[in-house]
């Protein structure tokens, strides 16, 4: 029996099953795509991958990495690349590819929570959390609960991950400096989320992931963290009504990490401070109705942005409609 093949086939037909059960895709490009995995790939190979028609799995050099399909949540990542290939594209490079391996991130850890029926307080936001051997002192490759902190040793240092703006990391372009930290500066859209999943409540899946899923189809390939932050806002209120909680929830999320919305002034609402006490109080009620005013003049803007871009081309915008 080949413990691996069978986890790759299983991990590879749950995460199929999720997105067809809780988004209504069906595969990784919406049409059936045949899910191809490969493992034991390569010799003691540390690292898994998607290279545009197929996941790869390393078996680890039983030191620092064992079997690649040990974790759920990385089978779910690497298929989740083809996701967004077929998508919004994200460049894979900068901001871009920051948001490219945070997608990644965000599905891989919906599966495992789907899997496990875990609510966004119950799950532990980590990703890798198997890959590890047992004499590395690490709890996992990325923590979206608290980018920065799933592991420090005297191997390799101490995680790197960022999880607000003020801490962006600006790296070259390069392979030596993971296209501008796609995988370092993925920290911040993952705790923007996290913060986002955790402040609507419930399973994770139904809410934060049903925008997050949406903005992703919406998105371009050269979006930048505003443009996704101000995307996810504006679904958020299509989805749930302008001023819902769960679109205040996703703008608080952005603000706490940083990364402006445009259109809506920074620190005019924290998810916390208004779901902290049910009564609220007339300051807090205050604020929360001009959060209110302000997405909705947001979206009025860009719908009137998007009719004027088809009056003056004759076509729609995508801020207005998804990409196929």
């Amino acid at each position: 029996m080949d413990e691996p093949v069978n986890r790759a086939f299983d991990g590879l037909g749950l995460t199929r099953d999720f997105y067809r059960e809780v988004f209504r895709r069906d595969s990784i490009d919406g049409r059936g795509m045949r899910l191809d995995g490969y493992v034991h790939f390569g010799r003691k190979y540390n690292n898994a991958f998607w290279d545009g028609r197929q996941m790869v799995f390393g078996d680890g050099d039983g030191k620092l990495f064992g079997n690649l399909t040990g974790s759920l949540d990385v089978i779910a990542h690497e298929l989740t690349h083809g996701v967004t290939e077929h998508t919004s594209g994200f460049e894979y490079h900068n901001q871009s590819g920051a948001l490219n391996e945070s997608a990644s991130d965000v599905f891989g850890s919906l599966v495992k929570q789907w899997s496990l029926k875990q609510s966004a307080d119950e799950a532990d936001w980590l990703i890798g959390a198997d890959v590890w051997t047992p004499g590395i002192d690490a709890d996992a490759l990325r923590s979206m609960k608290a980018p920065g902190h799933a592991y420090n040793n005297a191997l390799f240092g101490k995680d790197p991950q960022p999880d607000r703006m003020s801490k962006f990391m600006h790296l070259p372009d390069t392979e030596q400096g993971d296209n501008g930290g796609v995988h370092i500066n993925s920290g911040i859209p993952n705790k923007a989320f996290f913060l986002t999943a955790v402040g609507i409540g419930g399973f994770a899946w139904e809410g934060a992931g049903l925008i997050w899923y949406e903005s992703l189809k919406a998105s371009g390939v050269e979006a930048q963290f505003q443009d996704f932050a101000r995307t996810t806002v504006q679904k958020a209120g299509e989805l749930f009504g302008i001023g819902s909680a769960e679109q205040s929830a996703v703008l608080a999320a952005w603000q706490e990490v940083e990364v402006p919305v445009p259109g809506v002034p920074t620190g005019l609402v924290r998810a916390r401070s208004i779901a902290s006490n049910g009564h609220g109080g007339a300051g807090r009620q205050d604020d929360l109705a001009a959060l209110t005013r302000q997405i909705g003049e947001l979206n009025a803007k860009m719908t009137r942005l998007a009719k004027d871009v088809k009056a003056l081309t004759g076509h729609d915008s995508d801020l207005a409609r998804p990409r196929p």
